[in-house]
């Protein structure tokens, strides 16, 4: 069983483009005509610089070689241009070829990836949600909006979802690390009042940020919204500063999360080490694939630390988060997102029903792409995945982040 062929599709998910601006999904085939998908997770280059980037890594590293032969095709990955040091692109695309190898061996073997990753350890996994407008909301005004988040989080609770995640505190600039304005803090500390309000102890509330503050005002923020008692506080301040996350968690008494912008356990280990976070929050698709995946949640087991992988994504990155959290003992939650587009694109997509994932049984992901949904639609403009605003933070007007819906 030799790795043989590569296709890539660059997917635009319909406005409000829940998940991102598109998507990247590769397919790779064997010489016996297995196929596998992976997902490449939030590019820092243009969409067709980042095909040719996985192009390369493909051809350079993988093609014609065994897909069970994982540690070596990450070595050489990892070590290629005699680095051997984390590598957000490089190390992004060989994520979404090694859950496709993983896909692969799966259904060689007629068994779910988890199956194959130490067996299944969880027979439920939690899940959680951001939150989004509700059809009679204005879209625009949902993000500074206290009453319609609350809103939208009792109808979430209805539904069985226990955990929340939200993130008033804008802006996400291209400029260092800044002090919140005293607005953003009385928006912050109003949307957790109404959200704990609405969901009384039947869901947790996950504080968002983008690691936008300096590390005195994440620690004002942090101090202010501790009352509501979120389960975290995710990324304060830049995530490669572990000694910054160490002092606002002592600062603040909050549990940090981190991990969405970190690549490999080069990354995680120093953050591990210095205290500052306990949640660890990797995407699959950008911090080394599934494997890599394990060995952190291995380092973060030792350091009493929990997992919940990252979603802002489209279906192939869910499912490896999916399979992922089933086989580990110190998985706290996944994060998802639940959308009709999401369901076209794959058939077989695991599905949150009362709050909870049930342990997939299909061989491999389990998932199928519908390749005339993925094709129908193309990612039309050059812009990225995700962007920071170069405007600086605004003390007199207000600002407001607006749950990453593309625009």
């Amino acid at each position: 069983m030799k790795l043989a062929g590569l296709e890539i599709f660059a997917v635009a998910p319909p406005p409000p483009g829940w998940g991102g601006r598109y998507w990247l999904i590769v397919r790779l085939t064997t010489a016996c005509g297995i196929t596998g998908l992976g997902e490449v997770y939030a590019a820092a280059v243009g969409h067709k610089a980042m095909q040719a980037v996985i192009a390369d890594v493909f051809g350079r590293h993988m093609e014609g070689e065994s897909p069970e032969n994982i540690e070596l095709m990450f070595r050489r990955t990892y070590s290629s241009g005699f680095t051997q040091r984390p590598d957000p692109t490089v190390i992004g695309a060989f994520s979404g070829l090694e859950m496709a190898c993983w896909d692969i061996l799966g259904k060689a073997r007629n068994r779910p990836v988890w199956a194959l990753l130490g067996g299944r350890m969880n027979n439920r996994i939690r899940a959680y949600t951001y939150l989004y407008p509700e059809p009679h909301h204005d879209a625009a005004r949902f993000w500074v909006d206290a009453d319609m988040a609350a809103e939208a989080a009792a109808n979430r609770v209805a539904e069985g979802w226990t955990a929340v995640k939200f993130d008033p505190a804008g802006p996400y600039t291209i400029r260092s690390g800044h002090m919140p304005a005293m607005s953003d803090i009385s928006r912050s500390v109003a949307f957790c009042a109404a959200i704990r309000t609405a969901v009384g102890d039947k869901a947790d509330l996950l504080f968002g940020t983008h690691g936008q503050f300096s590390t005195p005002g994440a620690i004002r923020l942090g101090r202010a919204i501790a009352p509501y008692d979120p389960l975290w506080y995710e990324e304060p301040v830049p995530p490669d500063n572990a000694a910054a996350l160490a002092e606002v968690a002592s600062g603040t008494g909050l549990p940090v999360a981190v991990g969405e912008r970190l690549t490999t356990k080069a990354e995680f280990a120093p953050v591990l080490r210095g205290g500052g976070a306990r949640i660890l929050q990797p995407a699959l698709g950008r911090v080394g694939g599934i494997w890599e995946a394990k060995k952190i949640a291995a380092m973060a087991e030792v350091y009493n630390a929990h997992m919940a992988p990252h979603l802002y994504a489209g279906p192939v990155e869910w499912a490896a988060n999916v399979h992922f959290g089933v086989s580990i003992p110190n998985l706290l939650m996944v994060e998802a997102i639940e959308t009709p587009f999401h369901d076209a694109l794959v058939s077989g997509r695991p599905r949150v029903e009362n709050g909870f994932v049930m342990a997939p049984e299909e061989p491999g992901l389990g998932i199928t792409l519908n390749d005339a949904v993925a094709l129908a639609h193309p990612v039309m403009s050059d812009r990225l995945h995700l962007e920071a605003q170069e405007a600086p933070c605004d003390w007199q007007n207000g600002n407001a982040f607006g749950g990453g819906a593309a625009d």
